[in-house]
């Protein structure tokens, strides 16, 4: 089931996340930077979600405290992860 999340403090406006037993199926931004946030997509699609999270937490974009990949798995933790 697609999952819709918020972000906060990012230039992307929200990320739909689809996660099937603790794999990450898709993930859709909108807005943001098109090339760059396809790519993260394309990246973690197949993932576990663990492994996505331990990866991409903590990422900041320039002086902002958190970033698109990082709000990703702020979404993911909303999911219960």
């Amino acid at each position: 089931m697609a999952y819709i999340y918020k972000t906060k403090g990012t230039c992307s406006s929200n990320i739909v996340v689809d996660v099937e037993n603790d794999v990450v199926k898709d993930v859709k931004f909108m807005g943001g930077c098109n090339g760059n946030l396809q790519g993260i997509s394309r990246l973690v699609k197949g993932m576990p979600v663990r492994s996505v999270i331990d990866r991409l937490e903590g990422v900041h974009c320039g002086a902002r405290s958190t970033s698109c990949p990082d709000q990703l798995c702020q979404a993911l933790h909303e999911m219960g992860y």
